[in-house]
């Protein structure tokens, strides 16, 4: 019986026709490759309202579901459960009314404390301002979601958090992409800054201020307005846009001329949202009103009374819910030590990392540090990862450094899904606001960045940023000497692409098979294969790989590939894979040896 069924017995005897079916030959690997963004979220919080503790002696025990009671202040409660007894659960008739400045809270829901059964029993009910933060998200820390629109989003991590704002960034630059969220709790002090009106105008205008590189609308002001007045429009226009990462509030008499601007996602992020008067300046239309003057520090956490934001997630928990789920670019809104590290070790090439030889998921970090270009130089010099890609950023760019992050991951997401050969150079970072003209890197500051390992986007006359150079953090071997085998995005990418239809074609065709050496007689059909089998295999799949545009030179390929029985263990083939990978069209470089004319003053016929 040449042929090798997995399924039909060979002693199958009953007639007649009986079909096995085999895809082994027919598959082709699909292309997930599922982007995830990991943010901080906001939670929705609740507190209690201890004044407005009211409380019943007796007839504990006398009360049946449904039955309602009037205790203190007017208040009226239905009884909703009774336990052994005792009320244990009572829901809120009427609110009625407390003395002083207590605050009947807006969306109450209560507890009840009980001390006793009986006709002495008596009871407190505790009532809980529900939703005092109502931006905040009704999802669950550390647990990774897959997220399909802005809305999900919002509802999950808390409008204007930092993760929903990532969000935001990745949609308007990848639609197409399975995305993720991983959200984290936020943790540490909310950075602040206060913008103070100094003087009213004198002419009617329009504040034009951005805030994280979003414009605030209708700040309009008028000659009669006082400082006060302006300082309100002003934080009412913040609070109309419930998608900005901050919350306005204005000081009480008599700094009410003084509005707080504070972060909605309390950490250390929180103090690179930039506050910018008039990005556009006048040849843009935006000025100041005549005779308005204010005081409008470059970003949270400076300037007088600022708060400083402080605080970063810790992520190994984070790390730990990915478990062993494939994602294939990260999003990461930090670039501190202690983060890369965590990341980095999750993503080594070591036996317990993605990129080794027992997990095999591979993936992408992506980040953005803001810095002069002096501190971004020293800072490139002490990373060295060929995974990890931090795209550099001007201090003076509008969006947050996390926001470019998310665009920056889903731009590569994106093209590398499509193509992970083909160089990112000229994909446009979609919504970002970058820094003036007169505030950008220069080309010799990029060349520079991009020697250190940071990658690099410069803008156009359009205005619009777009990827330069997309190079990894990679630049030393172990050694400590320079080595270029992991500096781009694209090596690792289109490495991770042949790996995976490689192993696709030997585990779909080759999953139950018998080994034997080459030469062996063996019946057509039988499920075996020889070290030339797989070599024939693998030639097979680097001319489709070929085909592709993702590798080069086959014929150097086969020459070097090696398919050969392990010496000490007769179950075993060891492969070496030696692929050429295709290149990038990066520099073209043109000497342009001009001439005014040609053979100019020459006779070339009298000469030859």
């Amino acid at each position: 019986m040449p042929i090798s069924f997995d399924n039909i017995p060979s002693n199958w005897r009953m007639p007649l026709y009986w079909a096995e079916i085999d895809p082994s030959q027919a598959g082709l690997p699909i292309v997930r490759n599922i982007a995830l963004i990991v943010g901080s979220m906001i939670s929705q919080t609740s507190k209690k309202v201890s004044a407005a503790t009211v409380h019943t002696g007796g007839g504990g025990s006398g009360h049946l579901t449904n039955d309602q009671i009037t205790l203190q202040f007017g208040v009226v409660v239905t009884v909703t459960t009774v336990t052994a007894g005792a009320i244990t659960a009572v829901s809120v008739t009427k609110p009625g009314s407390f003395p002083g400045n207590v605050p009947i809270p807006a969306n109450p829901l209560t507890q009840v404390s009980s001390t006793g059964v009986g006709i002495n029993a008596s009871f407190d009910v505790t009532w809980i301002d529900n939703l005092v933060n109502n931006d905040g998200g009704v999802g669950v820390p550390w647990v990774p979601k897959p997220i399909g629109t802005q809305a999900e989003a919002d509802n999950q991590f808390g409008i204007g958090s930092e993760i929903s704002c990532m969000v935001q960034a990745f949609l308007a630059n990848n639609f197409a992409q399975e995305m993720w969220c991983l959200p984290v709790p936020a943790v540490g002090t909310a950075a602040a800054a206060n913008v103070k009106i100094l003087t009213p105008a004198t002419e009617a205008g329009t504040i034009h201020l951005y805030i994280a590189g979003h414009h605030i609308d209708n700040v309009n002001v008028g000659t009669t307005d006082s400082t006060k007045n302006i300082a309100a429009t002003l934080a009412s226009g913040i609070n109309e846009d419930p998608t900005l990462p901050v919350v306005a509030t204005v000081l009480a008499s008599p700094n009410d001329d003084t509005i707080t601007i504070t972060c909605k996602t309390p950490g250390i992020n929180g103090n690179d949202i930039t506050l910018q008067l008039n990005y556009y300046g006048k040849v843009g239309g935006q000025e100041l009103p005549q005779g308005v003057t204010m005081t409008v520090p470059a970003q949270l956490g400076q300037g007088t009374g600022a708060v400083v934001g402080a605080g970063i997630p810790d992520y190994d928990q984070a790390i730990s819910a990915l478990g062993e789920h494939e994602f294939e670019y990260i999003a990461l809104p930090h670039t501190d030590s202690n983060t890369l590290f965590d990341w980095e070790q999750e993503f080594s090439f070591g036996d317990t990392g993605r990129w080794g030889w027992m997990r095999q998921l591979y993936g992408h970090l992506f980040c953005c540090k803001r810095d002069t270009y002096s501190n971004l130089i020293i800072y490139g010099e002490t990373r060295n990862m060929g995974v990890t890609s931090i795209l550099g950023l001007e201090p003076e760019a509008a969006s947050p450094s996390y926001e470019w992050a998310a665009a920056y991951t889903a731009k590569a997401a994106r093209a590398l899904t499509n193509d992970p050969a083909r160089p990112l150079q000229t994909l446009s970072l979609n919504r970002m606001l970058p820094a003036p003209s007169e505030r950008r890197f220069n080309l010799p500051e990029l060349n520079s960045l991009a020697g250190v390992g940071i990658a690099t986007q410069k803008t156009g006359t359009d205005n619009i940023p777009r990827i330069m150079r997309e190079t990894t953090t990679a630049q030393t071997n172990v050694y400590g000497q320079s080595d270029d085998a992991y500096e781009l995005v694209t090596t690792l990418a289109t490495l991770a692409r042949l790996i995976r239809n490689q192993r696709q074609a030997i585990t779909s065709k080759f999953p139950r098979y018998k080994l034997g050496d080459d030469g062996t007689r063996f019946g057509v059909g039988q499920k075996i294969v020889t070290p030339k089998v797989i070599k024939a295999e693998l030639v097979a799949q680097y001319r489709i790989d070929e085909f592709n545009g993702l590798v080069e030179n086959v014929t150097a390929f086969k020459d070097h590939l090696l398919v050969e029985r392990d010496p000490n263990n007769p179950n075993r083939l060891n492969v070496l894979y030696p692929p050429d990978l295709v290149n990038q069209l990066r520099v073209l470089a043109v000497l342009v040896q001009f001439r005014l004319q040609y053979n100019r003053g020459q006779d070339l016929e009298i000469i030859n």
